[in-house]
């Protein structure tokens, strides 16, 4: 499983998540980037999961979600 650590968290938490691999925001060259682009670029980047601290990351996930409904 391919994981993503947004770059509000603390990256010794790789350690604690075993054989996945792990990257961090800031090791794929991500700092900075908004909600809907990082969304983005870690599904263009075949992430399975995407861990951050960011409470409004939910809301772009939303927004995206209902545009991907309306092309259905």
């Amino acid at each position: 499983m391919k994981v993503l650590l947004d770059e509000n968290l603390d990256h010794r938490l790789r350690q604690h998540l075993g054989s996945h691999g792990v990257f961090t925001a800031s090791y794929k060259g991500w700092d900075g980037f908004k909600n809907g682009k990082l969304l983005q670029a870690a599904e263009d980047d075949g992430f399975d999961v995407l861990i951050t601290g960011d409470q409004t990351l939910l809301f772009a996930l939303i927004h995206r979600l209902r545009g991907d409904l309306r092309r259905v």
